[in-house]
């Protein structure tokens, strides 16, 4: 049972409150790896929201049918993300998309159990970013994802309390993540795209000039399912703004 309910976290932070329904294709596709109906799992997950605070603040309260251990699972996935989030993205892999099994993996020379649990965390963590912005780069819309990064807004090495949080992650194509990691574009109040003073310089004449100069003022994407924290973004203006001083 702690598994099945760790499997619809795992779903629930990649879907809004309107599509928990037993029609949505993600639905479908859980309920038939747990062998269950897909109406029995969208009641799971709307006794989920009922949990959630940021769905309440919002006037969304679910339904009132969860369990103690939802409840006490849905408190170590808040409070220990780093442990649930892995644990789930590895159940995952398993039980929904039948890969292999990285449980199975015997730790040696090219991986151990930790870095194997934060790969997993990783990967959950780009899961739900690339969810949150429909699969496309939150910036330009392109939508392969071979192409498109879970950008952290705060750093992975700055704050390991913000690692997994989905209101820390931008989708964003390879070339606007490294730039964003850099400090060399950054996004206002607004969510519009600032480039700094060095990119500008350096892209003057340049023909990759139009991947920044041409789109500045352009505004992201609006997520889906988890809304940006403006204080992890402003926290990056000031690095930009120390960056490009």
């Amino acid at each position: 049972m702690r598994e099945e309910i760790l499997l619809a976290l795992h779903h629930y932070w990649r879907i809004p409150f309107g599509q928990q329904h037993a029609r949505n294709p993600r639905v479908i596709e859980l309920a038939n790896a747990l062998r269950r109906t897909p109406s029995s799992v969208a009641m799971k997950l709307n006794n989920i929201t009922s949990l959630d605070p940021e769905e309440a603040a919002r006037g969304v309260h679910g339904l009132e049918g969860a369990s103690d251990l939802d409840r006490q699972v849905w408190e170590e996935f808040r409070s220990q993300p780093d442990i649930t989030a892995p644990e789930s993205e590895e159940l995952w892999r398993t039980r929904v998309e039948r890969g292999a099994d990285p449980g199975s993996m015997i730790p040696g020379a090219t991986e151990t159990t930790a870095e194997r649990k934060v790969r997993l965390g990783q990967e959950f963590f780009r899961r739900v970013v690339l969810a949150n912005f429909d699969g496309r780069c939150a910036l330009t819309g392109l939508a392969l994802p071979e192409l498109v990064n879970a950008s952290h807004i705060v750093g992975w090495a700055k704050d390991p309390r913000l690692r997994l949080d989905p209101t820390n992650g931008i989708a964003l194509n390879r070339l606007h993540d490294a730039a964003f990691d850099r400090c060399l574009i950054t996004f206002d109040e607004d969510l519009r795209l600032v480039v700094g003073d060095r990119a500008r310089r350096a892209l003057r004449e340049n023909a990759r000039a139009a991947a920044f100069l041409d789109i500045e003022g352009q505004r992201l994407a609006e997520p889906r399912r988890h809304p940006l924290s403006q204080g992890h973004l402003a926290l990056h203006r000031r690095e930009f703004e120390r960056a490009n001083a």
